[in-house]
């Protein structure tokens, strides 16, 4: 393999409540802290770990969003990607961007790059959607391997450990590939103050969706956000006759 293509993707961090706006059309996100999605790390370091293998010879890590996105890149660069490509979208755009035309940009870069892997996090933990990598691999036409537990180089490809309801499902599959990281297939590593100043000083190139030849026209609408209804209090009821008189009185049985 000679080129890793890894996404990164800014998200509001998990340690924070996310509130909804006063007029439910979105979150809160002015003044709260974001951070790297959780998943994407541990793409990342998958990707160094290749490249410190001698597996890869260069990481590319990309962000789609508005000019914020460049902190994660530069943190993607501080755990030891040599280079970024940050895909500027405004923040209204962003609101209403999709897995489907996030797909079509990583395609794009990873055939412009000559990528031979792509690596994502099986999820962002703002949506959920869980459909970034699949669909990238569908735009490419190139195998796939999700929520990937165990990654191995072979002469023929890549073998690969995935988890499944049922515990772990081994797959082979040729190279070039998509492959989404799932949560036990490492720990990702701190960036250190060392590299951190040093990403500052690896080259991040700056395009647009239209530079890509990607339409990102909205193909959804938001008509309200809601925050989840707010769970009932418990109560301690005497005996089983009075759990059930409750139950029915609730129309549950």
């Amino acid at each position: 393999m000679a080129r890793v293509l890894v996404g990164v993707k800014r998200v509001i961090d998990y340690a924070v409540k996310v509130r909804v706006k006063p007029e439910k059309n979105g979150v809160v996100t002015q003044g709260v802290k974001h951070s790297m999605n959780p998943f994407d790390e541990i793409a990342v370091e998958e990707a160094v770990k290749m490249k410190e293998k001698k597996l890869a010879t260069e990481v590319i890590a990309v962000s789609v969003g508005p000019t914020q996105s460049q902190e994660v890149i530069r943190t993607a660069l501080a755990m030891g990607a040599d280079r970024g490509v940050h895909v500027e979208v405004s923040a209204a755009e962003y609101d209403l961007l999709q897995p489907i035309h996030v797909s079509k940009i990583l395609a794009k870069l990873a055939l412009d790059e000559k990528a031979d892997l792509v690596i994502l996090g099986k999820q962002a933990i703002d949506d959920d959607a869980n459909q970034t990598a699949q669909m990238t691999a569908a735009v490419l036409d190139w195998p796939q391997g999700t929520f990937c537990n165990k990654v191995e180089k072979t002469d023929a490809g890549l073998t690969i450990a995935r988890e499944i309801d049922g515990g772990l499902e081994t797959i082979k599959t040729k190279l070039p590939a998509v492959l989404s990281a799932d949560l036990r297939l490492n720990t990702p590593r701190y960036a250190t103050l060392p590299n951190i100043m040093k990403a500052k000083k690896k080259p991040l190139k700056k395009v647009t969706p239209k530079d890509l030849g990607v339409d990102t026209t909205p193909r959804i609408e938001v008509i309200s956000v809601e925050d989840p209804p707010v769970r009932q209090a418990g109560a301690a009821v005497a005996d089983v006759d009075a759990l059930v008189a409750k139950l029915k009185a609730g129309g549950h049985i």
